[in-house]
C-alpha cells in the first residue's frame, strides 16, 4: 500500500493551547515546534492504534484486480474517487458503473473494479479518521496526544532512549488499539 495524505488533518488552535497549558508555556516563540510535536503525536497514535485520529483526505494506490481490495487506512468515512492509472502514469476517473465500493461497520473500505479498461493500477481517494476535529476526539485519545507531545518536548535534550509511546500514553490509547491477525 502506498498512502498519501492529500489533505492533512486540521489542528485547531485549541490543540496548541491545550498543549501549552499542559506545559505551562505562555509565550508564542515555541508554537511551531509544539505544533510539529502534536503532528508527530498524531502519527504515533495512528501507528499504535491502527486508526487515524483526525479526519484527513487520503489516497491509496492499489494494484489492478477484479477482486475486492481493502484500503489499509482506517476508519474510512467516505470513498470519494476511484481513478485508473495507465501504464504511462496518466490518470482518468472511472465511471461509477466500472467499480463498486463498500464501507464496513468496523471502519474498513473496499473497492472492486468490474470494468478496468486500460488501467494498470488504481488510485482511490477517501476520507479517513475517527473524529472530524481536535475538539471531537475522544478524551482518552486527545489526552494521550497531549501527554506524548509534552513528553517529547520535555525529553528533547535527553538521549530519547525511552519507549514511544510512554506507558501512561499507551494505557490511554490501548482501548482504541486495533489488533490484526496476519
Amino acid at each position: 500500500m502506498k498512502r498519501a495524505i492529500v489533505t492533512p488533518p486540521v489542528l485547531s488552535p485549541a490543540a496548541l493551547a491545550e498543549l501549552k497549558q499542559w506545559l505551562g508555556i505562555t509565550t508564542t516563540q515555541d508554537d511551531v515546534p509544539l505544533t510539529d510535536l502534536l503532528r508527530a503525536a498524531l502519527e504515533t497514535c495512528e501507528a499504535f492504534t491502527g486508526s487515524m485520529p483526525i479526519e484527513a483526505g487520503c489516497e491509496e494506490m492499489l494494484p489492478l484486480s477484479g477482486d475486492w481490495q481493502c484500503l489499509q487506512s482506517r476508519p474510512v468515512q467516505a470513498i470519494t474517487a476511484v481513478q485508473a492509472i495507465l501504464a504511462n502514469g496518466t490518470r482518468s476517473a472511472l465511471s461509477a458503473s466500472a467499480y463498486a465500493i463498500e464501507l464496513d461497520a468496523d471502519g474498513g473500505g473496499r473497492v472492486m473494479v468490474t470494468t478496468p479498461g486500460d488501467a494498470a493500477r488504481l488510485a482511490v481517494g477517501f476520507t479517513a479518521g475517527l473524529a472530524p476535529s481536535w475538539e471531537a476526539l475522544p478524551d482518552a485519545l486527545r489526552h494521550g496526544l497531549l501527554r506524548l507531545a509534552a513528553h517529547q518536548h520535555r525529553e528533547r535534550e535527553s538521549s530519547g532512549a525511552g519507549p514511544i509511546p510512554p506507558a501512561a500514553v499507551a494505557a490511554l490509547w490501548r482501548p482504541w488499539r486495533r489488533m490484526r491477525l496476519t
